[in-house]
């Protein structure tokens, strides 16, 4: 039993690594070649703004959603992310943790607890599950990004006394899941001649969406919060990977829909967490440090609920 775990251990990993090899490529390319910084800023725009809500609208159109047989996948989901959401919200009201988090930079980071890198979950959901295990995921996606981005803006746009809703509607991953949503439901299919356009397009948003999180991770600001640093990143890699063991019984999953709940729930944060953060003026240095970390840690939490829970 204990070969057959390390073994599993060892196969998430080796099945993880190109994935991670992306991500530590764009950084050794941003720090040690003419290709800094201010490139990737403009090559994550191009991601965040244009190919990757494609390659999101592609992924919900392009298959028939079953919402009856994905119903209990979609309800442990979103039980797992408003798990994570409250876990988040709660941590300066913790009588021994709420006196050490300053509000400010809770409210910028408290996203990270329960935010994901779809570039990631959408490379590794073919290769776990197959063309069903990047319909699963797509589904995960398409119902979580709304209520995941919508609680990450709120609590910035509340300490900021911005308008919540200007900011919503502003966000291009959820115009693009919901159009597709609606698109999806609606029986519209992308023409023959169009699609190998944008599957190319999806294609270029994941190798360069890996890449700008490796390019876009930072250490210098690590040092700072440090109880909020490991409040949050507990919360995402520890407690939600367990909870989503939970509901995959309580909810009597099938094995690919527990495999990719599973590796829904151990996924770093989103590399779009510091954009948001600091496109709406708080310390988007610190929320970058908190992203790189979340990188690093996917390649221990990854395998941890896969080879170990699963």
């Amino acid at each position: 039993m204990l070969f057959a775990v390390i073994l599993g251990r060892v196969n998430y990993a080796q099945l993880l690594f190109p994935d991670f090899s992306l991500i530590i490529c764009g950084y050794l390319v941003c720090r040690y070649t003419a290709l800094n910084r201010t490139v990737w800023l403009q090559v994550e725009s191009l991601v965040y703004y244009f190919l990757f809500p494609v390659l999101l609208f592609h992924s919900i159109v392009k298959s028939p959603l079953d919402l009856g047989a994905a119903s209990s996948l979609i309800g442990a989901g979103l039980l797992m992310g408003l798990t994570g959401i409250v876990l988040a919200y709660s941590l300066p009201h913790l009588p021994w943790l709420g006196k050490r988090i300053d509000p400010r930079e809770h409210a910028a980071s408290a996203q990270v607890a329960f935010r994901f890198n779809s570039f990631i979950g959408l490379a590794l959901a073919e290769r776990l599950a197959g063309s069903e295990g990047l319909q699963l995921i797509a589904v995960l996606i398409g119902v979580c990004v709304p209520l995941f981005n919508v609680a990450a803006v709120w609590p910035m746009a509340r300490h900021a006394k911005r308008g919540f809703l200007r900011e919503l509607v502003r966000n291009p991953l959820i115009i693009a899941t919901a159009t597709g949503l609606v698109a999806n439901l609606l029986g519209f299919t992308l023409p023959v001649w169009l699609e190998p356009t944008v599957t190319r397009i999806g294609a270029a948003s994941l190798a360069l969406g890996l890449m700008a999180a490796g390019a876009g991770m930072q250490f210098s600001h690590l040092s700072q919060a440090k109880t909020l640093a490991v409040a949050v990143l507990s919360i995402r890699h520890l407690l939600l990977p367990i909870v989503a063991l939970g509901l995959s019984k309580a909810f009597g999953l099938s094995s690919p829909q527990t495999t990719i709940l599973l590796a829904f729930s151990a996924l770093p944060t989103a590399s779009s967490a510091y954009v948001l953060a600091a496109r709406m003026g708080y310390n988007g240095g610190y929320v970058a440090g908190l992203v790189t970390l979340s990188t690093m840690l996917g390649v221990v939490s990854l395998p941890f609920a896969l080879g170990v829970l699963r």
